[in-house]
């Protein structure tokens, strides 16, 4: 499972329209429901596009990441505004470099949130069940677990739809894909071309990323949270909270300690 380097330090220009505002949206309904945490961590938080909000908000937030560079991101995020440099210096946020698979922090928290598709970069079976577990012990009892991953039709989708195009002024690129449709893994190759100046002049700066995901059967992701000792576990579709089916485009998870 490679860590994000280059790409990191383009990555929210990229994805300034990514949905960040509904996966907060999902996660204070959720807890709405279950309970309101005070202590997150946040498996996966890339560059803190939903941790920075939550810290901002009043929550107490462990960012966790395996790419020191999103980390880096992060925190120079965070540390920009006079509210970011307070609220870290009083430890409401922290910003970690673990793997999920095997996360660990000094004391149990009220919830874990794993979005955007984390865990499918997750390529084995042994790795969801390695982080279910690890996540089932990091939790304090009646806790909760959300995350969110692509539903297997969707990388279906990709292969049929691809390739992609972004031409942007100051950032491009060309995405296609690859399918192991027994597996269900599918394999993204970026070629990005982002604006840089050099000497007065604005040059174009081109890297290659590749990104590997896997999905999995939704039955079987439900089953094994079961197995790792979680209760009342729920799969809804696309942001809403209705029951999954196989026209969603994300699964979102939400399971109980």
């Amino acid at each position: 499972m490679a860590s994000y380097r280059k790409f990191a330090y383009v990555y929210d220009e990229l994805m300034q329209d990514m949905p960040y505002p509904d996966w907060l949206r999902f996660a204070r309904q959720a807890w709405d429901r279950y309970g309101m945490p005070h202590t997150v961590a946040e498996l996966g938080c890339g560059t803190g596009s939903i941790t920075i909000p939550l810290v901002n908000s009043g929550f107490e937030v462990a960012g966790i990441d395996l790419s020191s560079d999103m980390l880096a991101v992060a925190r120079r995020k965070m540390e920009t505004t006079p509210q970011g440099q307070r609220l870290f210096r009083e430890g409401s946020v922290r910003w970690i470099q673990q793997d999920m698979r095997e996360w660990n922090l000094p004391e149990p928290v009220d919830s874990v949130i794993s979005f955007c598709d984390c865990l499918n970069y997750l390529l084995e079976e042994e790795d969801i069940i390695s982080t279910f577990r690890r996540t089932y012990a990091g939790l304090k009892p009646g806790g909760t677990f959300l995350f969110d991953v692509h539903h297997p039709q969707t990388f279906l989708r990709y292969d049929e739809e691809q390739p992609f195009v972004l031409d942007e002024r100051s950032i491009s690129y060309i995405w296609t894909c690859a399918l192991d449709t027994p597996r269900c893994e599918i394999e993204h190759h970026l070629s990005i071309f982002a604006k840089a100046e050099h000497e007065g002049r604005d040059l174009y700066q081109r890297f290659e990323e590749i990104h590997v995901q896997r999905a999995y059967d939704p039955a079987w992701m439900k089953a094994e949270l079961s197995k790792a000792g979680f209760r009342d576990v729920k799969v809804y579709a696309d942001f809403e909270w209705v029951e999954a089916a196989d026209d969603a485009a994300r699964l979102f998870y939400v399971a109980v300690k």
